[in-house]
Order: C-alpha cells, then structure tokens, then sequence
C-alpha cells in the first residue's frame, strides 16, 4: 500500500468515527427534548384541565333565584336592610287609615272609600338605604308598584313621606268596606292622582331605591 492510498484508509476512519459521533449527540438530544415539559403545547395541555376546571367552578355558582311570590302576598325588596314579604292578613292587623277618593279610569269616573296601612310606614319597615351623606337623601328615592299582569308604577319617595307631602298612599284591604279577597292582594290607593293609572290592582312587590345609579351612570 503507498502513502497515499494509506492517508485516504485513514481519512476515511476518522470521517466515520466523526459521523457516528454526531449521531449519538442528535440521538441524546432528541431523547432529553421528548422527556421535559418545556415545550409549550405539552404546558398548554397540562395546564388546560385546570383552567377548564377554575372556569366550570365559576360558571357552576350562579345567583340564587328569588322565591316565588305566592298569590296574595307582596315582596319589599330593592336597596333596603330588611326584606320581607307581607300578606293582607298582616295589613289589617296593622293600624288603619282612611281615604275617600275620586278619579278617571277606563270603566269611568269612579268614587270610593278605601281602608288600608299607610305605605310609608310599610316601607319604613324594610329599612331604606338612603344616603344620610347627602342633603335630603331620601329625595334621591324611588318606589316601583308591580301588580297582576305585571302592571307597573313608579313613585318618587317625596309623594309619600309625610315629612315632605301632604297626601297619604296607602295599600288598601278594602274597598267602600268590602274587603278585598285575601289572594288577590291588596290595591294601591294614590288620593292625590286625578286618574286611576297609579291605582295598582293585585300588588305583589314594591322595590325601593335610588336614582342615582342611573343618574351618575349616564355621566
């Protein structure tokens, strides 16, 4: 064998040893690569479960519903400390008032007497929260009648306070002394009102409130 032939057997060696070398690196690399948990899919997927988890948690929480107003009774509720629910069983043991009253409605002129509590000391009950921050907080409030059918009517607080009008609202039980039947619930009687629109049949809730979430939204 010459030289040369002997320096190409031996260049040939060493460029197979070189090979066979960089393939046990990629072979190693490749191994270490596949066993972390590095890669962003693989963290992806491990970490999906849970958020799946945290969302299905969250979502399985909702507002519990209110109960159901049964027929007869009428629910105070909105921004008050003490929510309560009342029958017209409840209101003819309380102290009555008296109101004789004329105005227009759909059937004609009508003219009654009602008996009734006084809707400001029902109310008063449940604890407005009004803002005592403010100057005449309580004129910032607002009464919301919902009776049958859904039928809905909306007064500013001032037309029933005594402190401030004259007029007394009440939530009558009975009509010219007939009383009204103990599941039909009883009638929202407005002496002020020339029409018989805030007049509220069936009642079944008064929510209180203010007007100044709606009036500071709209800024």
């Amino acid at each position: 064998m010459t030289q040369d032939q002997d320096r190409r057997t031996g260049a040939g060696r060493a460029s197979r040893r070189v090979a066979h070398v960089c393939a046990a690196a990629a072979t190693a690399l490749l191994i270490t690569s596949c066993g972390t948990a590095d890669d962003p899919k693989d963290a992806a997927a491990s970490s999906a479960p849970a958020s799946a988890s945290a969302s299905a948690s969250a979502s399985a929480s909702p507002k519990a519903p209110s109960a159901p107003i049964k027929p007869g009774e009428v629910r105070i509720a909105g921004e008050v400390d003490k929510p309560y629910t009342i029958t017209l069983a409840d209101l003819r043991k309380l102290p009555q008032a008296e109101a004789s009253v004329e105005f227009i409605s759909a059937k004609g002129d009508q003219k009654h007497t009602y008996q009734g509590v006084l809707l400001h000391e029902v109310l008063k009950a449940a604890q407005p929260r009004f803002d005592q921050s403010k100057k005449n907080g309580q004129l910032r409030g607002v009464v919301s009648a919902t009776g049958g059918g859904d039928y809905r009517a909306v007064f500013a607080w001032a037309e029933l306070d005594p402190g401030f009008a004259k007029s007394q609202i009440l939530l009558a039980v009975s009509e010219d002394a007939t009383a009204f039947e103990d599941t039909a619930g009883p009638r929202l009687v407005v002496p002020q009102d020339t029409r018989g629109g805030r007049y509220v049949s069936e009642l079944n809730q008064l929510w209180v409130g203010t007007v100044d979430p709606v009036v500071d939204g709209a800024r």
